[in-house]
């Protein structure tokens, strides 16, 4: 494998770098504000975590055969465009998305919901370096990882927010499912879904919505990511991670496929009316 890798060829979305022997970097660049669409997502990402794994497993296996922990190591780090301060990801691309007519069947079933899938069983842990907003699935994206590094806005706002409430757009099961996993307690969650809240980096850090806040730029995210890679990256050496992981978070994996098609308000309230 070499590196870096950039997809999808010819338009590439994401960069797949290898910058030490156990740890890996997807970079999103969908713009500045990373965008998570059907092709960034299907073409893009999804091939970037299949080569990430591909590589890891073969280390680990040498690193079986030759009693070599190091080899066994592993962390993975997804971060925003690298040559802006602004933007984890600014979700999906709602207005372009919904224009087609098959987006409320698809989406989520045959796009999102398998990416949320691969992270939630993924081999290593995998760091969410969150260097600016993250808004509705980009906040989605950055809870499905094991770990939360942030920016602590000093240089320009940031903030975690699930803001489909002000917009008027239903959480899909699966994306509920994510939040009620990973939301600390009720009451989080509350002010998550119901109330749009806009979580400033310091709050997010409160209550156990991230797990360090970090002064600088991009980059400064990016470094302290890495430390926090290179502090849990021998815990797959055994190849339990993803088998652990895959147990505590059983039950959002198996709402992923059970999603159903979201009722939307005017929907709701034409069964009111007949029920009322």
């Amino acid at each position: 494998m070499s590196y870096p890798l950039s997809l999808p060829s010819g338009n590439p979305l994401i960069t797949l770098t290898h910058p030490t022997p156990a740890l890996w970097v997807i970079e999103l660049h969908n713009g500045a504000d990373s965008r998570l669409t059907d092709v960034l997502i299907m073409k893009g990402l999804k091939p970037a975590l299949d080569a990430v794994e591909r590589h890891w497993r073969e280390n680990w296996r040498a690193g079986q055969a030759q009693k070599d922990e190091n080899l066994c190591k592993g962390a993975l780090i997804i971060v925003g465009n690298r040559k802006q301060d602004k933007f984890f990801s600014n979700g999906l691309d709602w207005a372009n998305a919904t224009k087609d007519p098959s987006f409320n069947t698809n989406f989520f079933p045959v796009v999102f919901n398998p990416l949320i899938h691969r992270l939630l069983t993924f081999p290593i842990p995998v760091i969410a370096a969150v260097n600016g907003h993250a808004f509705a699935g980009g906040m989605v994206l950055a809870m499905t990882c094991d770990y939360r590094v942030m920016t602590d806005g000093s240089k320009r706002n940031a903030w975690l927010c699930m803001n489909e409430i002000h917009f008027g757009a239903t959480l899909p099961l699966s994306l509920a499912a994510v939040l009620k996993a990973k939301a600390p307690n009720p009451q989080v969650l509350r002010k998550i879904v119901l109330e749009g809240h806009r979580f400033t980096p310091q709050e997010a850090l409160s209550v156990g919505l991230v797990d360090r806040i970090v002064t600088g730029n991009t980059e400064s995210v990016l470094a302290e990511a890495q430390s926090l890679a290179e502090s849990v990256s021998s815990l797959p050496k055994t190849g339990a991670w993803g088998l652990n992981r895959r147990e505590i978070y059983r039950e959002v994996v198996e709402s992923l496929s059970r999603d159903v098609q979201t009722v939307d308000a005017i929907a709701d309230d034409a069964a009111a009316k007949a029920r009322l």
